[in-house]
């Protein structure tokens, strides 16, 4: 005798194949934040900044998810209450969470269960703040980035998410964005150029003296970042189908291109191959393919990837020496990687769209591809696209940076003291735990006075019994721990 279905165990829409394969790319877009993108910045920065600037990207995967599930996903995804915004809502009902997955307004509907799509959804919204905390690292006061996170993710996120993903009106005029270059990208990119001029720079020293504190730990990061983009555009399609595979493969062609363009720019120019501009390069091609991943054919992450590892290249290397990008501080160069990236992924999809890869993405009614299919006015609506995100980011990144500002009372950045010491002052801890650096940090912490924040060593405190011990982040050759305590030659210090 045959048993009867439970609706709930089992219903009949479930696709158990696409419902695994949904979480497992939300996983893996979840790991390029933590912890890839944690350790990611806490190699890059020097190492008086590796716990506050992996920190501020941890608190913001905590609290955009707090927030996405309570009004954030509906707005992005829910139904249409203004033609770039969807109702507020939660989504945290236990009814919600397990009934089918639909995207109402954009009319699609899924074959795994809506709590899928919300994490799904949330992994992309947390990384798109993680990204842009890279242009505030190591100067913005960690009070004020704690009040930016969910200001930012619900008046730009939102609103750049439910307009070209959630059925509104970028959407409906058929602007394609495969897994976020404009949504993720763009936004982050700009977002974080345009705060960065609002918080003011990081120290002149730092600013000069900005060696990376753990260049391998950088190495481990970038990896679980590309690794785990495989989930962030091989999950799009929202199934485990031939599109996916065709968007992962992409991925990694576009990605390898512009690291190896990269490199080769950097040997001709600098005739050094950099592993930090190995790293510039990989995370280019990321951004260029994200909008066209499953929409071009290989050839096509070819030549995006060509372009990726160039431009933002010269736009880095060329225009970042100028007077405008000089003046703001942009730490970790996200402008140049998202935003330029973006843009040469957006156009770059505009021209190489197949007209076959459109109709495996379920797009064909709004975007039957691009110039190459003879579609050029898709060129021109991704242009369109652009321009949106950007002037919306610039507007609303500066409404919210002037809030916090001027109506919260709280510093976008840190005081100075705090700047010359760093993470232990903020936080109290330090990222290394070797007891004579710890020792020594923990002088400069207690002892600041008047704005004199050498770091002091007392009696108690000596890295050896003749005074011979040495200061982590400190040439030993430059000057001794009993010169350093009875204010000897100054000793050049992170």
């Amino acid at each position: 005798m045959a048993q009867a279905i439970d609706p709930i165990l089992n219903p009949d829409w479930l696709n158990k194949g696409d419902n695994a394969w949904q979480l497992t790319a939300g996983s893996l877009v979840a790991l390029q934040s933590i912890p890839g993108l944690v350790v990611l910045y806490a190699g890059w920065v020097k190492h008086k900044w590796a716990i506050n600037s992996a920190f501020m990207a941890f608190y913001a995967f905590a609290m955009v998810l707090l927030c996405w599930v309570i009004w954030g996903y509906k707005m992005a995804f829910g139904y249409q209450m203004l033609p770039f915004v969807g109702y507020p809502s939660i989504a945290v009902d236990m009814g919600y969470q397990l009934q089918r997955s639909i995207l109402p307004t954009a009319n699609l509907i899924q074959n795994f269960p809506q709590a899928t799509m919300v994490y799904f959804q949330f992994a992309f919204a947390a990384i798109t703040l993680v990204i842009t905390a890279g242009s505030f690292l190591c100067r913005m006061n960690f009070a004020a980035w704690m009040i930016f996170v969910p200001l930012w993710l619900t008046f730009s996120y939102c609103i750049g998410a439910f307009s070209i993903w959630g059925g509104g009106f970028l959407f409906q005029m058929g602007v394609i964005d495969y897994s976020g270059g404009y949504v993720i990208h763009l936004s982050s990119g700009t977002a974080g150029f345009v705060g960065a001029w609002w918080i003011g720079p990081r120290l002149e020293s730092d600013r000069i003296d900005a060696k990376p504190s753990n260049i391998t730990l950088m190495l481990v990061g970038a990896g679980i970042l590309w690794t785990g983009w495989n989930g962030f555009n091989g999950g799009d399609p929202y199934a485990a189908s031939p599109d996916a595979g065709v968007a992962v493969l992409n991925t990694n062609i576009c990605t390898a291109m512009s690291l190896l363009c990269w490199v080769t720019m950097d040997m001709i120019f600098f005739k050094k191959p950099s592993v930090i501009g190995a790293v510039q390069g990989m995370i280019t091609g990321l951004v260029a393919i994200t909008p066209a991943a499953g929409v071009v054919a290989g050839w096509g992450a070819i030549l995006l990837g060509l372009g990726s590892g160039t431009v933002p290249w010269v736009s880095m290397n060329i225009l970042g020496r100028t007077k405008l990008f000089r003046h703001v501080d942009d730490t970790l160069e996200v402008f140049h990687t998202h935003f330029v990236g973006a843009i040469v992924g957006g156009i770059g999809t505009g021209l190489w769209a197949t007209a076959d890869g459109c109709a495996a993405f379920g797009i064909s009614a709004t975007s039957p591809g691009g110039a190459v299919a003879g579609n050029g006015k898709q060129v021109w609506l991704q242009i369109v696209g652009a321009l949106f995100i950007i002037g919306w980011n610039i507007v609303w990144t500066s409404l919210i940076m002037c809030f916090i500002k001027y109506v919260c009372r709280v510093p976008l950045r840190m005081s100075d003291e705090k700047l010359e010491v760093g993470d232990f002052l903020i936080h109290g801890e330090e990222p290394y735990t070797f007891a004579h650096y710890n020792r020594s940090m923990l002088g400069a912490g207690m002892g600041i006075n008047n704005g004199d924040t050498r770091r002091g060593v007392g009696d108690e405190e000596k890295g050896s019994s003749d005074g011979s011990g040495v200061i982590m982040g400190t040439d030993p050759h430059v000057g001794k721990v009993e010169e350093i305590r009875e204010g000897g030659p100054s000793v050049k210090r992170d």
